[in-house]
């Protein structure tokens, strides 16, 4: 469809996912965000799809941590390897973690907010790749997001229609906040 994601290959499917079934190894050539390209050898635990893209959830041997790694990002077909015994998982829901991972770390400038919505009203506004949404309560949820640049933030959140506290922000938000704020009210006093 225009303006879908990136096509992915069956076959790669297929191997990643035979490989997180079997407990099996991966070697693959990845390209990160950055354009850094290398050889991963890594633990598969589980194909995570966010509506947009496939993602691979693993443990990264050379980096002793838990990745994703998109699918798109890797060139050609993964070679299977040893066995390995499976490894606690990182998070128990897999889709969140996703998420999570996805939303905040490709930005220099995090945020988290409690937003007066629930759950389920942000996230269907906001997609995964965004930001991710935590419940509270039945009203209330928390969304952890970020920007590439700290000027972005104020004008993605003056599109909403709720409510919000600033929990965590990068040095200089809330001041910027706090000017555009004035500027907007002292246009409706003039208006």
């Amino acid at each position: 469809m225009p303006g879908g994601a990136p096509a992915i290959d069956a076959e790669l499917l297929t191997v990643v996912a035979a490989a997180c079934r079997d407990h099996e190894r991966l070697r693959f050539t990845y390209g990160t965000r950055d354009g850094v390209v290398g050889e991963r050898e890594v633990e598969p635990l589980s194909l995570v799809h966010t509506g947009w893209r496939w993602y691979l959830v693993a443990y990264d041997r050379d980096r002793a941590d838990w990745r994703t790694f998109r699918l798109d990002r890797i060139d050609g077909l993964p070679v299977p390897g040893f066995r390995f015994p499976p490894r606690e998982p990182p998070a128990a829901d897999l889709a969140a973690y996703v998420s999570e991972r996805i939303s905040a770390a490709p930005y220099p400038h995090q945020v988290t907010l409690r937003v007066s919505a629930s759950a389920a009203e942000l996230a269907a506004r906001i997609p995964p790749s965004a930001g991710a949404v935590e419940p509270l309560d039945a009203g209330t949820c928390r969304l952890r997001t970020g920007a590439g640049d700290l000027a972005a933030i104020p004008g993605y959140l003056a599109q909403w229609d709720y409510d919000f506290v600033v929990e965590e922000a990068p040095p200089g938000l809330m001041e910027r906040l706090a000017r555009i704020a004035g500027r907007f009210t002292r246009a409706v006093a003039e208006s």
